[in-house]
């Protein structure tokens, strides 16, 4: 456990050591990100390519992503919904441009082809000449070194965080309320608890679970467990427009960790700019929870 929250969190903190104060490097290490996840989706497509008898499992990855999105997404909306009751509805200016919900969700199709161009391309690939786990770990280090130096560079103090009570409700009601649903759909596929509890500790960062619980129960579960988060991210795009009016801590925390980069658009979009610091502050905090909420659960099925 502790050499993996050491893989995860050393990079991640020394991102965020770093100030950048120059827009163009700022501008390249957000392109170098996008490019990152695609690498690293790639190389778990050529992982899940060397599982024996590959087709066989497609039915679990599936089962295991449609019993998990269900589960959880009936336990956040059920505890954020609880919270909008005392909240009550969002007020605030829309001003953010319109921005298109197909060429969002062509985005989240665009990973899944790359992660199909992966298992093609391993398919005629030796496992033994090519390390791909050595490859994944090094490619998530870099990826997480690079994101750390964005959340340092997003504006975001700790001071703002903390005097954003909002933000700081939703993070803790989509943990709990993730950990229910991961505790009900491990019951119902027979998996153990913390299998559950890892799968549900994604918070929508897909290339981040994926990887993780590839690393440490196989690639069949790490497939599952990105196809969950990115299922989880198209679902925040459709639903977010229709919640947001009368449900905005529902539309804000459905999105996890993507509500303070991906989403958020569409959360600005909606909800107008007074909702943008809630999101950002929300979304921070999954991120930084994510990793060692699966490590520590994945620590328990080793």
């Amino acid at each position: 456990m502790y050499s993996g929250l050491l893989i995860v969190l050393l990079p991640l903190a020394l991102g965020y050591c770093i100030p950048c104060r120059s827009q163009s490097i700022v501008h390249f290490i957000n392109m170098s990100v996008a490019r990152m996840v695609y690498l690293i989706l790639f190389l778990m497509g050529i992982s899940l390519a060397f599982v024996d008898n590959l087709s066989s499992h497609l039915g679990t990855i599936f089962t295991l992503c449609l019993v998990f999105l269900g589960c959880i997404t009936l336990a956040n909306l059920a505890g954020l919904w609880l919270l909008d009751v005392k909240r009550g509805r969002v007020s605030g200016e829309r001003g953010a441009p319109a921005i298109s919900k197909w060429a969002l969700l062509l985005d989240s199709v665009k990973l899944c082809l790359v992660i199909l161009g992966g298992v093609l391309l391993g398919q005629f690939l030796d496992p033994q000449w090519l390390a791909i786990d050595s490859l994944s770990e090094w490619a998530l280090m870099l990826l997480l070194l690079l994101i750390g130096i964005q959340l340092r560079n997003s504006g975001m103090k700790l001071r703002q965080i903390v005097l954003n009570p909002w933000g700081l409700a939703i993070a803790l009601v989509v943990m709990v309320s993730s950990w229910v649903g991961g505790l009900a759909g491990a019951w119902l596929l027979g998996l153990p608890l913390s299998q559950g509890l890892a799968f549900a500790s994604g918070y929508g960062w897909y290339s981040l679970s994926g990887i993780l619980i590839s690393d440490q129960l196989g690639p069949v579960l790490g497939s599952a467990a990105f196809l969950h988060d990115l299922a989880r991210e198209l679902v925040a795009i459709l639903i977010i427009p229709a919640l947001m009016r009368r449900h905005p801590s529902c539309a804000v925390g459905y999105g996890g960790a993507t509500a303070m980069d991906f989403t958020l658009p569409v959360l600005q979009r909606s909800g107008g700019v007074a909702i943008v610091p809630v999101a950002i502050v929300s979304g921070f905090i999954l991120s930084l929870a994510a990793p060692v909420f699966i490590l520590s659960f994945l620590s328990f099925s080793a």
